[in-house]
């Protein structure tokens, strides 16, 4: 019934019981949901169920909202009857209405709320949101924690940062799979579900009928919505139409998973209930809507390129065409990786056609095993299907938020992992078709992330999904899309197909979510077994790795330069450490153990397998193709990193995991083409391949790369040496380096395959190589702290580093759970032994820095190690970098004065298995490469440098420490050195080979060599041979039948590769024949002949060393044995001194070990150095060589003449710097003098920078300062509390800015100018408290017309400047200083003459009346002159300098009044802000810079000559009434009806001096001045008492006016406070200012006892600040020197320097200030005058009065805003604020560090008339100075005027590093040495001078 009338209100059909017509149609929904309600609560509820079944039929059907509009296009937006969506929300309100069951549905919440046992906090968030993760509390290492949760727990002292998600993610706080419980937080430590009551029944028995309905209808709205996107129409669009309407129904869902656990478990019942599913969605029923739904489904299913397991098709045994023919019918050939067919018409190929043609795309077919994974999705419940559509609407961010949501429940989570399998080819599919894959894949790993990091569920998984299989064949599938044929090799044959990395696929990285899933499965013990395990899956990986062997491969370029240089390497190296690397570092991260090994077997079985198909398919044999590189070998890496794993882990053994030689040699020959590679381009030889190769060059080395990359190849290739033939291994190293024909004992030599200015460096990375080869030991014995500390002692070698510079360049395993993690115990404890830290500094030139660490001298002394710090250099000059830092130890510590080579380390033991690699050292080839190189050092053939010396004798050193044990002297003796005269040496050890002598060597070289055209063998004089000068001159014999002479052909024979090396014939000893094949590089003809020719050498490699010695050192027999002297040097060898040093010192030390090594050496050594040297005859030189001699000279002398020359400019740039460029700390130092100080001068000589010419400043030739002028509210932020402010970080603190000195002269001009006559107010106080504007200098001076033309230069100059020529602005042409203007020097003498500075002895009487007189004078208009021009111009510069809201406070627009405040109001400015930079008093008399470099003196002449224009009437003038009884004091009354002036009590002293002085004539005499300031002292006095009078309350005044009275007539009476204090209190009590006083008045006066102490104190702070201006203005006017006191006696100082004391007055009794006055005329008349005129104003208004009366004269100095102690506190505060314009919370919040005020940095919502929020607020704030803290990046930015700049930040991590944008997430300290650099620079007006980097910010901030 109640169901009827229910449908009928929703108007339905009616439903079939119903006969009877429905009484009430408006029936509420409660009362039916009650109704329903309780009809299913009997026990029978058939009849309730079938009611309820036929209301959702009806409420919640889909088919008539979308059925409503016609086509199917336009269903979705069309939705309900009336407007879209109004069927839908009816809806939603029935279904609210239904689960409440009648009742209200915010208590149903809250009533279900009560149930939730939440163990777990599960918050769901989504990109950008702020989350904490704690490294010491995670198991896994994707853990993370909600804010709150994270602040909830305790994580003192943990390892953990703050990030921003970047995909999303959940909070795990509760869940103990993922972290450990210590960390969980305060709501999820208690398990609670225990004291949870049970759910009852009723409760939640609505939902669970009405839900399965409700998520069926939503399934069915998405099946609706989709139409197969259009081949060529993305059709985004449209599914986001969709998503738009489905909008509210998902969040209602959303909002029920967040009602809690028992919510939570109803939705799982209903998501994965199979029964209701098949009942809804099946399709068979009567119903068409819902067969042409299940229809539609269908369609999406297959055009997915999926199959309905019911069509007719087997899992197991269906043909691949099946799947590709239901594809090809809907025309979607292309869209998944299907089977057996070749995808060139793709939508991949969005990167035009060139893919194509070249390199057609190539389709492997796979076994049917895959078929059914990727091709077969069968849904049995509405989760399978929701998250069905969830992919095909791309991951719309409220699903997955809901998806999510449900995770806290245990049974759902297993059930929704399970359908992710099930989907996950689906998956893959669906992004490859993605035009949006980077939102999705952030989406899908959001998803995965919460599910693949719990061990437990990933196992389960495993076990019964196959998830591992699905896995590697999802991936395999997915790269398939892109192979392409390698040309690696054999390009026309080969068979191996590679990834083209230029495919949409790799270049956007699209794969990584699956690969970041696959990696993360990998982490857990459990299932990366049985992936190890499983031999299937081992093979199909194999194959996956191998898809990237050889990918990107490099052809150089070798005639002209590569017209597109291409950027696919990025992708190259990415999907190599992401796809292969990473996965490999997790597989090894559980091969720890010995009972692993079986895994290793394994993988190495299988890795070679792959690399053996790989040479087959390349068709390699033995060389290498030539010019081509390929930086990818994964394959090899694999292999390598399992070996190393094994025999440092497992304890296997080394040779049983080892190929056969042939293999070995294949192996080794990739690796090496890599470095010989590298040296090619550091060579420049692949210059024409661009940019880009030498980009992959630095990647392969690179710090997140070298561990994956050259450091496998590296230890792959010692593994090849250890265990091949040393002989061929040497030679193929030399050949591979094309430097073979290098190595020979000729002068001059023809290389086939290298052009001679490569020679050099090739052989210098050859040798380098070798040494690398040959010592490092990171995977050959050395521990995992070993390594570190090396890699940590290299990387601080280079450079000092920061902690986080650190972490990022000490390359860590990649995967993160492979236990050395940065910031672990042992990285921070190896770093405290191997460095110290340096706190940040500042230097003086405001560059900030940062926390640095820097190697500790013993670890320069002993762990310094040239070699690991090449193999880690990025860049070649960071190898310079750590040279010079280690001669700089060197030099510091006394160890050694020159320039030192790079010292000889001791290394590690190596680890058994690798003893074979020390056999290098001990072959012939190499003894053969090193006599060779030698000899040709002694010499001076061409091409070699000292690197070449320094690596060889560095091999020999290493071959010295590690020979083989020491060889019985007898036996070496026996057949003395003849024994084998007719090999080059005798045997393979280089202790004894050191001391062969070889006599002869026959040498192949060019016709035209020297050796050739020798005309007699024997004339030793002959000096054709001017290339081999030595001190022996070796004997050319030209008889090819010589049979002494060996000949030497480095040529190692490849086809026969083991061939014995015994070719014992005299002529061709240890020669290996090759055919020369290698000559097809050089044309024909073109080479000159070669003839064999015989050299005499007669040398071994210990008398060249000593030769060597000789000639290093320049002297003859310069090398003397050390143990002759010194026995005791052969028993502890290892001597200090020989550790560092020069190649000398290298010498000796190797002769010192050899000696050691054999006695035989030692005798040899001795006999050497005995046979003394002949004298060498003097040289003849030819023609030519001289020339080339003379050439060098000249080059050298130019060399040295440019260094001096350098080194003078630097020092004398240096000495200028020192004195020109303080602007720092305006204390410390002493600028260039503008003024010269001698008082006898007549005229001010200035010298302009810009002509250099010095001359006095002139009317038609004016010189002018370099000012910058800026508008500055510094001083308006003063305060007069103490207490700091506070940055607010709650809603309670908050800044009220009434307490500033700005606010309050603001509020007391506008209640004067409410009362007195405008013209009067405005010469009553000064402006400028806000938007004044200070005028600074850096005291350079020039001629005005030489600026006119720098400035036009200026303009034509097209360079990118920092500033804006057409505001004016320069640099300063001597300092660079910023500058905005020139201010006019006046003419005359600087410091006045001495005739204006004498003491004249006129009364008092008389300067006032002058003073009078010359005021009275009108000031002339000066006459049309330069001068008068530009002092004009400048004064327009000064007012345009600040807003006309700063200028303006006239009530009559443009009133002259008004620019007459101003300009006295520029001076008072300038005066005070002085004042302030002086630290507020003057008791540091005139020490400070600020004075000397000020530029006062002539701003005073500039703006006294305007004032002059504007005379004050005389009535008006100040002046009379401060110095003339005026009778009619009662006519003023009596004009009402316009304003009063205002009375002289209100008017502020220090502005009346300023207008008093700027309208006398310039220059003023100094009696004058003194005769204006006691005048106005006589005032501000006066003023004192009428305050005190104020604060004191009745009692007092009484008492006062009783004492002063009895002292009235005493002779000092107009000189004693306390007569003039009575005398003022019975003058103002005739009138109201007392009157007024109830009783509350006197409670907020400060109830003081006042003595006379205490009122002396209180008048003299009362005048102290115009003292101390008065005295800076005379020390400027007159350059008088100010004195300097203690602060005490400030005052007396400063008034006896003023003159208002009389010199005869002497301090021995207390002061008194009253002392001081002197008044013009009798105390008692003037007084009682001024105070009838504040008596007449009070009669009407007394509050104002006595507020008027009270003025503030003691401000505290300026400071910003305090700053919390850790910038978490404002972080939290601030960053989810939300504005107060548009009450979002800002994308980029700030906070301005002046006045605490919360600003959009680019908001759009705050911008005002294209002026963004942050520029506006520096405009108001700060007149155009703006200080932000900006929240997301810690950093503070200024603002000032059109520029702005980066400053830095205020906070430092534990490391004193700044975090800028909170990339690390570590917890940030306030600096407060920052801060206050911050705001001194704040206070100074430093910002322009201090700061470099500014840029215009177009008001867009």
């Amino acid at each position: 019934m109640a169901a009827a009338a229910a449908a009928a209100a929703v108007g339905g059909p009616q439903p079939p019981q119903a006969e009877m017509p429905a009484p009430g149609l408006a029936l509420d929904k409660a009362a039916t949901a009650a109704h329903l309600k309780a009809a299913l609560s009997r026990p029978d509820n058939r009849a309730g169920a079938e009611e309820l079944q036929a209301l959702l039929e009806r409420v919640l059907s889909a088919e008539r909202p979308l059925a409503a509009a016609a086509d199917g296009e336009e269903a979705a937006a069309a939705g309900g009857g009336g407007g879209p969506g109004a069927a839908e929300e009816e809806a939603l309100e029935w279904c609210k209405c239904l689960l409440a069951g009648g009742g209200g549905y915010d208590e149903f919440c809250a009533a279900v709320r009560a149930y939730d046992p939440a163990a777990l906090c599960g918050l769901v968030w989504t990109a950008n949101f702020v989350a904490y993760r704690c490294r010491t509390c995670g198991i896994s290492p994707c853990m993370s924690l909600c804010a709150e949760c994270f602040h909830q727990g305790d994580h003192t002292g943990h390892d953990f940062n703050m990030f921003r998600s970047q995909a999303g993610g959940a909070c795990d706080c509760g869940d103990s799979n993922v972290m450990r419980e210590s960390g969980f937080c305060k709501r999820h430590q208690i398990k609670s579900s225990s004291n949870i009551p049970c759910v009852p029944k009723d409760l939640l028995m609505m939902s669970e009928f009405v839900l399965p309905r409700f998520i069926f209808c939503l399934i069915q709205y998405l099946r609706e919505g989709y139409n197969e996107p259009a081949a060529d129409v993305p059709s985004e669009k449209d599914l986001n139409k969709v998503l738009q309407l489905l909008e509210p129904q998902i969040s209602f869902l959303e909002d029920l998973t967040k009602m809690g656990g028992a919510m939570r478990s109803v939705l799982t019942q209903v998501l994965t209930n199979q029964q209701s599913y098949k009942d809804l969605t099946s399709g068979l029923g009567e119903n068409a809507y819902a067969r042409k739904s299940h229809e539609k489904y269908l369609i999406a299913l297959k055009s997915s390129g999926l199959t309905y397991p019911e069509d007719k098709l087997v899992y197991g045994i269906q043909e691949p065409s099946a799947g590709t023919s239901t594809l090809a019918v809907q025309g979607f050939a292309g869209a998944t990786g299907t089977l057996g067919q070749l995808d060139s018409s793709d939508e991949e190929d969005q990167d035009g056609s060139q893919g194509l043609g070249k390199r057609k795309r190539v389709k492997l077919s796979s076994n049917t095993k895959d078929q059914s994974i990727m091709d077969v999705l069968k849904h049995k419940s509405f989760l399978e299907e929701l998250l069905f559509w969830t992919i095909k609407y791309e991951f719309p961010q409220k699903m997955v938020t809901f998806l999510l949501n449900m995770l806290p429940d245990q049974e759902y989570k297993v059930a929704f992992t399970k359908t992710f399998v099930q989907h996950y080819a689906f998956i893959m599919k669906t992004l490859k078709k993605s035009h949006e894959s980077d939102t999705m894949s952030n989406r899908i790993v959001h998803i995965s992330v919460q599910l693949f990091s719990n061990e437990e569920l990933a196992r389960q998984v495993t076990e019964e999904c196959q998830l591992l299989d699905i896995m590697v064949t999802v991936l395999l599938y997915m790269m398939e899309s892109c192979l392409i044929k390698s040309e690696l090799q054999d390009e026309e044959n080969s068979l191996h197909v590679v990834v083209n990395c230029g495919e949409a696929l790799l270049k956007n990285n699209t794969y990584w979510p699956l690969v970041s899933d696959f990696i993360n499965i990998l982490s857990h013990q459990s299932v990366a077994k049985r992936f190890l395990e499983d031999h299937g899956l081992l093979v199909t990986w194999m194959n996956f790795v191998s898809f990237f062997q050889g990918m990107n491969l490099n052809k150089r370029e070798l005639n002209e330069h590569v017209e597109f240089e291409s950027q696919t390497y990025y992708a190259a190296f990415a999907a190599e450490l992401e796809a292969c690397a990473q996965p490999m570092w997790g597989l090894l991260s559980h091969c720890k153990v010995r009972e692993t090994q079986e895994y290793t077997r394994n993988v190495v079985r299988y890795c070679l397998e792959a690399l053996q198909d790989w040479f087959d398919a390349i068709n390699f044999v033995d060389e290498p193709a030539p010019n081509q590189v390929t930086f990818h070998l994964p394959l090899h890496r694999y292999y390598a990193m399992f070996l190393s794993k094994a025999v440092k882990c497992q304890e296997l053994d080394l040779d049983s995991v080892l190929p056969d030689q042939e293999m070995l040699m294949k192996l080794m020959i990739h690796p090496l083409q890599i470095q010989a590679s590298l040296a090619e381009i550091h060579s420049n030889m692949w210059v024409r391949n661009g940019l880009q190769i030498k980009g992959q060059a630095m990647t392969y080395v690179q710090s997140h790369f070298c561990n994956s990359m050259i450091d496998p190849d590296i230890y792959l290739l010692q593994v090849c040496a250890s265990r091949l033939d040393p002989d061929y291994f040497i030679s193929s190293v030399f050949e591979r380096f094309k430097v073979v024909d290098l190595l020979t004992m000729a002068s001059q030599h023809q290389n086939t395959v290298l052009d001679a200015e490569h020679e050099r460096s090739m052989l210098e990375g050859a040798l380098t190589f070798l040494v690398i080869l040959l010592s490092l030991r990171l995977h050959l014995g050395m521990s995992d702290d070993e390594i570190l500390r090396a890699e940590m002692v290299a990387q601080l070698c280079m450079n000092d580093r920061t902690h986080s510079s650190l972490i990022h360049h000490i390359p860590e395993n990649p995967n993160p759970k492979s236990g050395i993690i940065p910031g672990s115990y042992s990285f921070e404890s190896v770093l405290s032994a191997v460095a110290d830290f340096k706190a940040p500094v500042f230097e003086p030139g405001g560059s900030m820095q940062q926390g640095m660490y820097t190697p500790k001298a013993e670890v320069w002394d002993h762990e310094f190690d040239p070699v690991m710090v090449i193999l880690r250099t990025v860049y070649r000059r960071d190898v310079q970098s750590a040279m010079d830092r280690y001669t700089a130890f060197l030099k510091q510590s006394g160890k050694f004065p020159g320039n030192p080579w790079p010292p000889y380390k001791k290394r590690t033991p190596l680890h058994p298995s690798y003893k074979g690699l020390m056999r290098l050292l001990h072959c012939k080839t190499l003894h053969i490469v090193l006599f060779t190189l030698l000899y040709k050092i002694l010499m001076d053939h061409q091409n070699l440098s000292e690197h070449v010396l320094c690596m060889v004798l560095y091999l020999i050193e290493l071959g010295l420490e590690n020979s083989a044990e020491e060889e019985s002297d007898e036996e070496a003796s026996v057949g003395g050195p003849e024994r084998c005269h007719d090999s080059w040496f005798p045997g393979n050890n280089l202790v004894s080979n050191m001391r062969h002598f070889i006599n002869y060597v026959r040498v192949r070289v060019p016709e035209t060599a020297p050796e050739v055209k020798r005309d007699s063998p024997a004339s030793t004089s002959s000096d054709s041979l001017g290339s081999l000068q030595s001190s022996r001159r070796p004997k050319v014999l030209q008889r090819e039948n010589s049979g002494t002479a060996q000949v030497f052909s480095l040529v190692a024979e490849r086809r026969k590769k083991f061939q014995e090396i015994i070719n014992r014939n005299s002529s061709e000893a240890n020669q290996v024949v090759r055919p020369k094949t290698s000559n097809k590089w050089s044309a024909p003809g073109s080479a000159p002949q070669l003839t064999t020719a015989i050299l005499e050498i007669k040398e071994s490699i210990l008398s060249l060393l000593i030769k060597l010695h000789h000639k290093l050192s320049g002297k003859q027999n310069s090398y003397y044995p050390p143990w002759l002297d010194d026995i005791e040097i052969l028993i502890q060898p290892d001597i200090p001194k020989y550790s560092h040093g020069d190649g000398i010192t290298a010498v000796e030390r190797i002769l010192l070990k050899a000696a050691l090594q054999s006695r035989m050496n030692k005798r040899i050594i001795e006999e050497i150095c005995r046979k003394v040297t002949p004298p060498v005859p003097p040289k003849k030189i030819t023609a030519a060589e001289k020339k080339t001699l003379d050439k060098e000279e000249r080059r050298q002398k130019a060399r040295e003449r440019q260094q001096k020359l350098l080194a003078e400019f630097a020092s004398r740039q240096k000495s200028f710097m020192e004195t020109a460029m303080d602007v720092d700390s305006p204390e410390s130092d002493i600028p260039m003098e503008i003024t010269t100080a001698e008082p006898q001068v007549s005229e001010a000589v200035y010298d302009c920078v810009i002509c250099g010419q010095s001359g006095p400043s002139s009317e038609d030739r004016p010189t002018g300062l370099v000012v910058l002028l800026q508008a500055s509210s510094v001083l308006g932020q003063c305060r007069d509390n103490i207490e700091p402010k506070k940055l607010p970080i709650t809603e309670e603190e908050q800044i009220y800015p009434w307490d500033t000195c700005a606010a309050v002269h603001d509020v007391r001009l506008s209640l004067l100018q409410r009362y007195f006559k405008d013209s009067s107010c405005l010469l009553a106080v000064s402006i400028g408290w806000e938007g004044g504007v200070y005028v600074q200098t850096c005291g350079h001076t020039l001629h005005i017309d030489c600026h006119k033309s720098y400035m036009e230069s200026l303009r034509n100059d097209q360079v990118l400047q920092g500033f804006s020529v057409d505001k004016g602005e320069f640099t300063c042409p001597l300092c660079r200083q910023f500058a905005n203007s020139v201010l006019p020097c006046y003419p005359g003498s600087n410091v006045e003459n001495n005739l204006w500075q004498r003491p004249s002895n006129k009364s008092i009487q008389d300067l006032i009346k002058e003073v009078e007189e010359l005021q009275g004078r009108p000031g002339a208009f000066p006459s049309e002159t330069n001068l008068s021009k530009e002092m004009e111009s400048v004064m327009k510069d000064i007012k345009n300098t600040t807003q006309k809201k700063y200028r303006d406070y006239s009530k009559t627009p443009g009133s002259p009044d008004n620019d007459f405040l101003f300009m006295y109001s520029v001076a008072r400015t300038n005066l005070e802000l002085e004042l302030i930079h002086r630290g507020g008093n003057l008791c540091s008399g005139g020490a400070s810079t600020a004075g000397k470099r000020s530029c006062l003196n002539q701003l005073f002449h500039v703006l006294a000559l305007h004032m002059r224009l504007y005379s004050i009437d005389s009535e008006y003038n100040p002046w009379r009434k401060l110095t003339q009884l005026l009778e009619e004091m009662n006519s003023q009354l009596g004009n009402e009806e316009q304003q009063p002036e205002v009375p002289i009590l209100y008017h502020d002293v220090t502005s009346l001096l300023l207008i008093q002085i700027l309208m006398m004539p310039q220059p003023l005499r100094k009696d004058h001045f003194t005769c204006i300031v006691k005048v106005l002292f006589t005032l501000l006095y006066t003023q004192g008492l009428v305050a005190l009078s104020v604060k004191c309350n009745e009692d007092d005044r009484s008492a006062w006016k009783h004492t002063g009275a009895l002292k009235k007539n005493t002779c000092d009476a107009e000189k004693s406070y306390e007569v003039l204090l009575s005398f003022v209190i019975r003058e103002l009590s005739k009138g109201k200012l007392y009157h007024e006083e109830g009783t509350q008045e006197c409670a907020t006066i400060s109830p003081i006892a006042w003595s006379p102490e205490s009122t002396e104190k209180y008048l003299q702070d009362f005048c102290l600040h115009f003292l101390r201006i008065t005295s800076l203005l005379q020390h400027h006017l007159f350059g008088e020197d100010l004195p300097s006191c203690q602060e005490e006696e400030e005052f007396s100082v400063l008034s006896s320097c003023l003159g208002l004391l009389p010199t005869f007055y002497q301090t021995e009794h207390p002061f008194i200030s009253a002392s001081c006055l002197d008044w013009p005329v009798p105390a008692f008349d003037i007084i009682s005058q001024w105070c009838f005129e504040i008596n007449s104003f009070t009669e009407r208004h007394a509050e104002q009065g006595k507020a008027l009366l009270i003025q503030e004269s003691r401000w505290k100095l300026p400071h910003l805003l305090q700053l919390p102690e850790n910038y978490n506190t404002i972080f939290q505060y601030y960053h989810r604020k939300t504005c107060s314009v548009c009450t979002k919370v800002p994308k980029d919040p700030a906070v301005c560090l002046v006045c605490g005020t919360f600003v959009c940095l680019k908001g759009l919502c705050c911008k005002q008339q294209s002026y963004c929020e942050c520029v506006l607020h520096s405009q108001n704030c700060g007149a155009g100075t703006g200080i932000f803290l900006l929240i997301n990046a810690s950093v503070i930015i200024i603002i000032r005027g059109h520029r702005f700049c980066l400053w830095g930040s205020v906070y430092l991590d534990a490391h004193g590093e700044e975090d800028r944008d909170l990339r690390r997430g570590k917890p940030l300290y306030i600096c407060k040495e920052r801060y206050k650099v911050l705001e001194q620079q704040w206070i100074s007006h430093t910002f322009d001078h201090i700061n470099k980097r500014w840029g215009p910010h177009y008001n867009g901030l």
